[in-house]
């Protein structure tokens, strides 16, 4: 049902972009010079409505379409790091706002002095998956820290996960000798009564190594169903790439996809600049990237990506 109501919007978008762009048309034939500003608007608005589209339409992964599950993971460095994936977490939580999508985090561990050691967040919206894949990988930040007193010049990193959020379409089976379910209590926001219970929930899958917690809802049982949930779409996701790897190799290529990479760094000191190292995409204005504004970036890796498989 949520498939048809997703397909159902974009026909009705580009049906709403067509009839407009049938009214423009036919009103610049009509139209004097009193109406020469309005049409300009309305040019310029269908041109950047459009563009959307056509962005979204090169969006045609087998789960571009589908909701996204993202995850922020501290590095090395302590605070720094700490303080780093806190605002990375921000950054995301912006852009979500922005397209009106809906973010709920399901797992958070506070950093010791500042910031979070690690997040998790589920993020649902029209290509959530198909824009957020972008992000995954290592981003770097060099700045002045706030944390030192000598005010030095500081490195840190933050490693960003994501995988699709498919839920119930996941046709994977987790046998119960291969995961250890350990309950305790919340440690995040959620009231008293989240604290006095063993309400949260963490898996681990035995033969992967892979560890996931969920500590938002407010039942064990909910908190138990969503990680597992979580933990079939990051096996999903973890085959997939074993496949293009071993697909990549049999073509002769040299694909690295290990999330380790440092994808994109964010210089505030001695000079302002956000650099994507995989398209070279890059902007002066790292305050707006830092408040959200990332779908430059988002374009420039898939129009990367689309015209590295068209050229293969």
């Amino acid at each position: 049902m949520q498939k048809l109501s997703r397909l159902r919007e974009d026909v009705a978008k580009w049906r709403s972009i067509q009839t407009r762009i049938k009214d423009a048309i036919e009103l610049t034939e009509i139209a004097d010079e009193s109406m020469a500003a309005d049409l300009q608007a309305e040019t310029a608005d269908l041109e950047k409505l459009v563009g959307t589209l056509n962005f979204e339409a090169m969006m045609s992964g087998p789960y571009d379409d589908e909701d996204a599950i993202l995850s922020i993971h501290a590095g090395a460095g302590g605070t720094e790091s700490q303080d780093w994936a806190q605002m990375l977490l921000r950054m995301f939580l912006r852009w979500a706002e922005q397209h009106k999508f809906k973010a709920e985090i399901i797992d958070q561990m506070e950093g010791e002095e500042a910031g979070i050691k690690s997040v998790t967040l589920s993020i649902s919206g029209a290509y959530a998956y198909g824009y957020l894949q972008s992000e995954r990988g290592v981003h770097r930040l060099v700045r002045i820290s706030p944390f030192d007193a000598n005010k030095r010049r500081h490195t840190s990193f933050a490693l960003v996960e994501v995988v699709p959020d498919i839920q119930d379409d996941i046709d994977i089976v987790i046998e119960d000798k291969d995961i250890e379910i350990d309950y305790f209590r919340s440690s995040g926001a959620g009231g008293q009564n989240v604290q006095k219970n063993e309400t949260a929930v963490r898996i681990v899958h035995k033969p992967t190594g892979l560890v996931v917690t969920c500590q938002n809802e407010r039942s064990q049982m909910q908190n138990r169903e969503r990680a597992l949930q979580v933990l079939k779409a990051r096996l999903l996701d973890l085959e997939r790439r074993k496949k293009e790897e071993e697909f990549a190799q049999l073509k002769g290529d040299h694909v690295d996809v290990n999330f380790g990479n440092q994808i994109r760094s964010y210089v505030l000191h001695p000079y302002q600049m956000v650099k994507d190292h995989r398209t070279d995409h890059e902007t002066g204005n790292t305050a707006s990237v830092l408040d959200g504004y990332l779908d430059e970036f988002m374009q420039a890796y898939l129009r990367s990506r689309v015209g590295g498989q068209n050229a293969g």
